[in-house]
């Protein structure tokens, strides 16, 4: 895990409160249960300092990603060898 579990004593907590859906919360609750975190807290500390930490993806590109996911379960896939042969590329 990251260490938004974790406070070294170098920087005071703070309590943010915000407001939520009950089922949104309930799916939140179901999340880190299933992850094995200790707590809500715990886990929304992790998940916040993640996506600070390492924003790697940007609105496009998890459309694009939740495609190809899509593509993959209705098999519209090609094999390595298959891309290779279509684009022109060795695995050299």
């Amino acid at each position: 895990m990251s260490e938004a579990a974790t406070n070294d004593g170098s920087d005071d907590i703070t309590t943010v409160n915000f407001k939520l859906t009950e089922s949104f919360l309930d799916e939140i609750d179901d999340t880190w249960q299933g992850r094995g975190f200790n707590s809500r807290s715990e886990f929304i500390r992790y998940v916040l300092r993640d996506a600070v930490e390492f924003p790697t993806f940007d609105r496009d590109e998890l459309l694009a990603l939740l495609d190809a996911d899509e593509d993959a379960r209705e098999g519209r896939t090609v094999s390595a060898d298959e891309a290779r042969e279509r684009f022109g590329t060795d695995d050299d």
